[in-house]
């Protein structure tokens, strides 16, 4: 169970190895660490500044009804997407002087994308570059004269949302309301600003013990 459902109740091909490289699967590993170095830290807490693909959004669609959305890259999980975009609608409706909401219509995407990472030289433990060459069915994953790749997944979520907000009156009728405050108090202690990862990079390091006397 999610932590939004916590909080809300209601609401390809296998390919076998035909034998052992094991520095072409070591120099896999060293070229996926790369490729994905880019995106080790999950998206933090905060808008979406112009030339950036992570971060909310939100946009007054009417006076009383908004649309929000989250992006995150593809180290933040679905859940911390999901919080993050009804932590801002949150804020969004107390920030418009309102106590409750409700989702209209709500959506998560994922959007995948797949890099192959470039082909390995040939392996010095395993016989000589021409080795592959004759005999194609063995230079590769077990399909003739298919070349040893390997094929990075990366998933990014986003999350949409339009909200109405909702009179007192209204929140006590609506089955769907959702208290604001509430919202604030349980998720956003656990919301990443975006300057808490540069400031604990460039914290100093903390001096030593004085020597003893």
């Amino acid at each position: 169970m999610t932590r939004i459902n916590q909080l809300f109740p209601d609401g390809a091909w296998s390919r076998p190895q035909t034998r052992p490289r094991p520095l072409l699967a070591l120099g896999g590993l060293v070229l996926a660490g790369l490729v994905l170095a880019g995106c080790a830290s999950p998206t933090p807490y905060g808008p979406r500044l112009e030339g950036q693909q992570t971060g909310y959004t939100d946009r007054e669609l009417a006076p009383n009804r908004y649309r929000i959305t989250f992006d995150g890259n593809s180290a933040t999980p679905r859940d911390t997407v999901e919080s993050y975009l009804l932590l801002r609608a949150a804020e969004v409706t107390r920030a418009a002087g309102s106590d409750n909401f409700m989702f209209d219509t709500r959506n998560t995407r994922a959007n995948t994308t797949y890099h192959a990472l470039p082909p390995m030289p040939p392996d010095p433990w395993f016989g000589p570059p021409w080795y592959g060459r004759y005999y194609p069915y063995w230079g590769g994953w077990g399909f003739a004269y298919q070349p040893s790749v390997d094929v990075v997944a990366r998933t990014r979520f986003q999350a949409y949302a339009e909200i109405v907000l909702l009179t007192p009156e209204q929140a006590a009728k609506e089955p769907r309301s959702i208290n604001a405050s509430e919202v604030i108090r349980r998720l956003g202690p656990d919301a990443v600003p975006p300057d808490s990862r540069a400031d604990a990079r460039q914290a100093p390091p903390p001096a030593p013990p004085p020597p003893p006397n």
